[in-house]
């Protein structure tokens, strides 16, 4: 059980859970035309399984990540960071293998249940464009690094990170509850993705020579350290200007701007990677801005909310 556990890599998972909790309480502070009240627009199924699919969804992407460079030989003695299960031993490939498929099952089902709570029998053609939806995000989880045509050898990971962990996870989530997307929400969709490809170009700039004499060629071995840095910076700073826009177009009051507290550790992340010489220092960061994204999603969350203690009140009270 210990060794399944560190291959779900459960640093990873307030990350992959931020843009889902961004989405619901937006949809739970923002009522639409039709939907006049928060307990209206709320739902603690939709949240929940919106969670545990997400959740899903990570731990099936890091056993995929596991095993599809571990048969490989990416994961090797060359290799910066922790060594993962199949490369040490402890879990074999073909029970890797099981979990992957008992894992994708168990996510698809999650997935199935969640669209039924959030649209019932109603909105067929939404339940069928999120089912398809689901099936691309577990199959995309898989293909990172599974199988001849794996595009995270080819540099595309950044690109499906920034999809479904960025906009499919908060504007998705959002549409299951408010069913309709609201343009603003895209500003903080788009900051939670590039601070996802934040994480992930973090952990290639660490394993940037292990991959490159592997073959797999992510952005940063295909652009180099020194333009990796600038990359990350620009993930990084954008993210929190997104951010800030988002506030200042809601019309956000002073108090309302708590979430800057969650720069403080990306600011001195910014510095510890643009000071570092040696990438196997930077893996202790990359547990580091995957935790400073759930605070700033916390905390935006919490601004986001007026009358915080009245819709508590009201969600326990007369909540789904």
């Amino acid at each position: 059980m210990k060794h399944w556990i560190e291959a779900a890599r459960l640093r990873t998972l307030p990350l992959s859970v931020s843009g889902i909790i961004v989405g619901s309480i937006y949809a739970l502070s923002n009522p639409t035309e039709t939907i006049n009240t928060p307990t209206e627009v709320f739902s603690w199924k939709v949240f929940g399984f919106a969670l545990l699919t997400t959740l899903g969804l990570q731990v099936l992407s890091n056993f995929a990540n596991d095993y599809g460079d571990g048969v490989k030989g990416t994961d090797n003695a060359d290799r910066v960071g922790p060594q993962r299960a199949i490369q040490s031993g402890v879990i074999t490939p073909q029970a890797m293998k099981k979990a992957i498929i008992i894992t994708s099952f168990l996510t698809l089902l999650s997935a199935i249940i969640l669209i039924y709570f959030a649209f019932g029998k109603d909105n067929f053609g939404y339940s069928i464009f999120f089912l398809l939806l689901g099936i691309a995000a577990i199959a995309s989880a898989i293909k990172y690094t599974v199988g001849n045509s794996a595009y995270g050898y080819r540099g595309f990971g950044d690109l499906f990170v920034f999809i479904f962990f960025g906009l499919v996870s908060t504007l998705g989530v959002n549409f299951l509850y408010a069913k309709e997307v609201d343009p603003l929400l895209i500003l903080p969709a788009v900051a939670i993705g590039l601070l996802s490809v934040g994480v992930l170009n973090l952990n290639n700039m660490r394993d940037q020579e292990s991959d490159k004499k592997s073959g797999k060629n992510t952005i940063v071995v295909q652009i180099g350290a020194q333009k990796a840095k600038n990359y990350h910076f620009f993930l990084i700073i954008t993210a929190m200007v997104l951010v800030v826009v988002f506030a200042i177009l809601s019309d956000y009051n002073f108090d309302q701007y708590l979430f800057v507290l969650a720069y403080i550790p990306l600011t001195k992340h910014l510095i510890t990677v643009y000071k570092n010489q040696d990438p196997k220092l930077l893996d202790p960061e990359l547990k580091k801005l995957a935790l400073s994204t759930f605070l700033l999603s916390i905390l935006l969350t919490v601004c986001m909310i007026s009358l915080i203690s009245d819709i508590i009140v009201n969600l326990f009270l007369g909540g789904r």
